[in-house]
């Protein structure tokens, strides 16, 4: 059994703009005294193709841990457009919060993300250039892929 659990995230900004803040509200469980803080981070796969375009939007530690169910609000910038092929700030990426112990990693949720047009006209026939200002941002919040490494 795990010292530290994740009972739960919530998406609290779901749709939201593009270059809108994510906004998570994470619970979990300790059952016993940490020593260190847990290190929590938000990333932005920016290219399914390559890593390089990845983004770490944030990480925050927190700390002291009281033993019990905790619960906090996680808030993360949107991704550096610089940093994403114009080709893939639209359609689906992922986005990873992880956390860690130690600089260990214990606990990824990844999501889908739809990124697309505010309107069916502009989904249908897309500028050649994204207009950030009309793009809008789904995470599929229901249907997140849970991993859990085992740490020492």
């Amino acid at each position: 059994m795990s010292v530290v659990s994740l009972l739960g995230v919530k998406v609290l900004n779901n749709p939201a703009p593009f270059d809108a803040k994510y906004q998570f509200e994470i619970t979990f469980e300790c059952l016993e005294p940490l020593q260190k803080d847990l290190e929590w981070k938000l990333t932005y796969v920016g290219s399914a193709t390559s890593s390089e375009h990845d983004q770490e939007l944030d990480s925050l530690l927190v700390g002291p841990i009281p033993v019990g169910v905790n619960k906090f609000i996680f808030e993360a910038d949107s991704p550096n457009l610089k940093r994403i092929p114009t080709s893939e700030i639209l359609g689906v990426t992922v986005i990873l919060l992880s956390c860690s112990y130690d600089d260990r990693e214990f606990v990824r949720v990844g999501y889908y993300v739809n990124n697309e047009y505010d309107t069916e006209e502009m989904n249908d026939d897309p500028p050649a250039k994204p207009v950030i200002e009309k793009v809008r941002r789904h995470v599929l919040a229901e249907k997140p892929r849970v991993t859990r490494f085992a740490i020492k």
